[in-house]
């Protein structure tokens, strides 16, 4: 496991610069950039994304399953003197609201989606708290990247920086894990469980589809923006031709950003 992913504080900093950098300029390609409005993060963690937009006055509020995350979350704004609304729970059951004054003006859904066994159960919660002109910005690494299993998490130095293994078969995986890597149930079952809610380029895109949204922006990364604070390497879109490619794009796609707005018509 990398420190960083043990190092809260540094992991929230890291996230703060690299929303501050890439995911506001990005969502802001269809908005009025003078104009702040109301945001909401799912599975928000300790807030770190959502930080620079509470300091550029937007109305911010987060949420997420995990009571450390969203007490570090609370932690972390008062430290740096900035407002948020912090909620611990499961984001399905919540409520929606019920006036379109109360939804929000942008929804984002950084590295959750991969997570999601339901997507489309998720997507159409999602879409209920977004305003009928809102944007919901979606970004996740594609399945089968170096590191599309996440098994960056693992705890042993060397099988946590080997790629696409994770590709493997699920009981060579999970072998892997438990006997070579001597990783945790804990870990084997979190890893399992990425492994069998894997997102592709093409099955996301279908999803996009089955929910009437229209996809307004859509970039694909050959170095992931975040990979600025974690590496110290320069973001790099991956080229077009690639990009057009359906599958091969998978494999080369560190991080898939998407803009994306309901169908006038298909709003519930």
């Amino acid at each position: 496991m990398q420190k960083r992913h043990a190092d809260r504080a540094r992991y929230f900093e890291e996230s703060a610069a690299t929303s501050k950098e890439s995911y506001m300029p990005y969502t802001e390609l269809y908005r009025e950039k003078a104009s702040a409005g109301s945001v909401m993060e799912i599975g928000c963690g300790e807030g770190g994304n959502l930080m620079p937009f509470a300091q550029q006055g937007w109305q911010v509020t987060g949420i997420d399953i995990c009571e450390d995350r969203i007490r570090q979350a609370k932690h972390y704004f008062r430290q740096h003197g900035a407002a948020g609304d912090f909620i611990c729970g499961d984001f399905l059951t919540c409520p929606p609201p019920r006036e379109e004054t109360e939804r929000y003006d942008l929804i984002l859904l950084h590295d959750v989606i991969e997570h999601i066994h339901d997507k489309e159960t998720f997507i159409r919660q999602s879409l209920r708290f977004l305003k009928s002109e809102g944007i919901l910005f979606v970004a996740f690494p594609a399945w089968q990247m170096p590191f599309g299993g996440h098994q960056q998490i693992a705890r042993h130095p060397v099988w946590s920086k080997i790629p696409f293994y994770h590709l493997l078969p699920t009981a060579v995986y999970r072998f892997i894990l438990r006997h070579l890597a001597h990783e945790d149930s804990r870990t084997v079952s979190e890893l399992t469980d990425i492994k069998q809610c894997r997102t592709s380029i093409e099955r996301f895109e279908s999803i996009v589809r089955s929910q009437h949204l229209h996809v307004l922006n859509r970039q694909l990364w050959f170095i992931n923006p975040h990979y600025r604070q974690k590496f110290r390497l320069k973001p790099i879109r991956l080229h077009p031709l690639i990009a057009k490619l359906p599958y091969v794009r998978n494999y080369c796609s560190t991080s898939c950003f998407y803009l994306l707005q309901q169908t006038k018509g298909k709003n519930e």
